[in-house]
């Protein structure tokens, strides 16, 4: 079909609007924002008043709000004048009144659509679609959104769009499967992670800014004094750890209910991995496997020390234009036994063995001295600055310097030889994979074709030392990625060997006995 008859067809398709309740959830959402609001500031103004006139106040301001209908006549405007089309060769949106905005996507080129719905608008059965080229463009032009439609549009779109994208790709009788479900024992995994700690922080600060929004914030601390009014300070510090720790255990088994629950991974006709999770905020992601350039797998040190790891795709277009609202679109299988993890990158890599696997060669002896002395350095820098403060300002300050020294020293040592320990490299079939890191290790499978260039570093300290850092550029997932202080032949000829001719024009052969013999005998 010609250019111009394509895009006389696609004119003949009839435009589409939103769903007209999209209008109700938004002036919905708007009351329960302003209902937010009114709560604390009614017990704010109350003081010496009765509180009824407080609430009397608040409910005539909102009341106000509503009557003059700001909102609720912007919302009608935009529904109004929001429409949408699928045609034949270009997916299309209009909107605005002031500012007319009219925006399209080549159909070949898209690449995602995703759906998401929040508990209000899963309650009147609309989602919110996000279709995506997979490209990274100035402005958000790679994608377009639909806010809102019903789910059943939703998914129509979905599948045609993406049906679209696969016309070209080869059909297997495997590709039709799931390949994980959600295992309710993977919960236990959640408060190991590192968002227990920082949840429970976010605890204890609001029950503090929620009891100073009623004026109760000195009772609340009257209140925790006469509880520990006979405890050390140190024994207070301790069990307010704890509380806080219990907190933030408590905080992200519920955040892990809400984010996993119905969690399923399958591969769809035509080649798409497809991950739908969540149990008030509904997300289904769909994931184009000529997208998909390795896998990723994460494990935190709790994580890790649990024998647990999460699997994130390496793919192009998950965070357009540096947006990273949507990062959480790579992950494909939250924290789950290692071999499962194994297993399903495999799965979803179409490999019989999975390259996060793959035996990997160890780094020099100077990484490991690298790494030593960066954790010496760290522990003695604040130690040194403690004790010049104490020899001028108090004593205290010395046996402070000196407890830090004596704990600090050997936990510095030991994170620097389990990050010397992760670090490797290797290639398996038709992956490079690279390992490093302590705290949050990460094991990256990449293909070898994905790899467009490759940067050499290497400090004055790296030098003296032997070794250099190799990073492999990519226009997936992160861009770079660091096979970090690898010995300096060694990782010449192993970046020269992973990826053929990229930088085998850039090296010079190393002169041996042999080739020194036969130029002289040449001559």
């Amino acid at each position: 079909m010609s250019v111009d008859r394509a895009e006389k067809v696609d004119q003949e398709t009839d435009w589409l609007q939103l769903d007209p309740r999209t209008v109700l959830v938004r002036v919905v959402l708007f009351s329960g924002v302003l209902a937010g609001a009114a709560l604390p500031t009614a017990f704010g103004l109350a003081g010496s008043r009765p509180l009824w006139q407080a609430f009397a106040w608040v409910a005539a301001g909102v009341a106000l709000a509503l009557a003059v209908a700001v909102d609720v006549v912007a919302e009608t405007v935009r529904f109004r004048r929001t429409r949408y089309r699928v045609g034949r060769e270009r997916v299309e949106l209009h909107t605005g009144l002031l500012v007319v905005q009219r925006r399209s996507l080549t159909r070949e080129r898209i690449r995602s659509a995703d759906l998401t719905a929040n508990p209000l608008q899963r309650v009147f059965g609309l989602v919110k679609v996000r279709i995506g080229t997979g490209e990274h463009t100035s402005g958000g032009e790679s994608t377009l959104e639909l806010d809102l439609v019903t789910r059943a549009e939703g998914e129509r779109l979905r599948h045609e769009l993406l049906a679209r994208a696969a016309v070209t790709a080869v059909e297997d009788p495997d590709d039709d499967h799931t390949l994980a479900v959600l295992d309710p024992r993977w919960i236990r995994y959640a408060p190991v992670s590192f968002l227990a700690p920082a949840l429970g922080g976010a605890a204890a600060g609001a029950v503090m800014q929620v009891s100073e929004w009623f004026g109760a914030q000195g009772e609340v601390i009257d209140w925790i004094g006469d509880r520990f009014r006979d405890v050390s300070v140190t024994w207070i510090i301790v069990d307010l750890i704890l509380l806080a720790t219990v907190a933030g255990a408590v905080g992200a088994l519920g955040l892990w209910v809400e984010m996993w629950w119905n969690y399923r991974l399958e591969r769809e006709p035509g080649g798409t991995v497809r991950v739908s999770r969540g149990l008030f905020t509904a997300r289904s992601v769909s994931l184009e496997e000529r997208r998909l350039r390795g896998i990723e797998l994460v494990e935190p040190l709790g994580v890790r020390l649990c024998g647990a790891a999460r699997v994130d795709a390496v793919a192009t277009g998950l965070t357009e234009s540096g947006d990273d609202r949507h990062t959480d679109l790579k992950t494909l299988l939250p924290a789950v036994e290692r071999a499962v993890a194994d297993r399903v990158a495999a799965q979803v890599l179409r490999e019989p063995e999975p390259p996060t696997g793959a035996p990997l060669a160890p780094h020099p002896r100077a990484a490991r001295t690298r790494r030593v002395r960066w954790a010496l350095w760290s522990v003695l820098v604040p130690v040194a600055v403690l004790a010049l403060l104490g020899l001028l300002l108090t004593p205290v300050l010395l046996y402070v310097a000196a407890g830090c020294a004596v704990v600090l020293t050997p936990v510095a040592v030991v994170f620097a030889l389990d990050a010397y320990r992760s670090l490797g490299h290797g290639v398996s079939g038709a992956y490079l994979v690279t390992r490093s890191g302590t705290v949050r290790r990460t094991t990256v499978a990449l293909q070898r074709s994905g790899v467009i260039g490759w940067t050499v570093k290497q400090s004055y300290f790296q030098r003296r030392a032997g070794v250099l850092t190799l990073t492999a550029t990519t226009a997936a997932g992160a861009g770079a990625y660091d096979i970090r202080d690898a010995d300096r032949s060694q990782g010449l000829t192993f970046a020269a060997g992973a990826v053929p001719d990229l930088l085998t024009p850039f090296l010079e052969p190393v002169p041996t006995p042999d080739t020194q013999e036969a130029r002289s005998t040449d001559g």
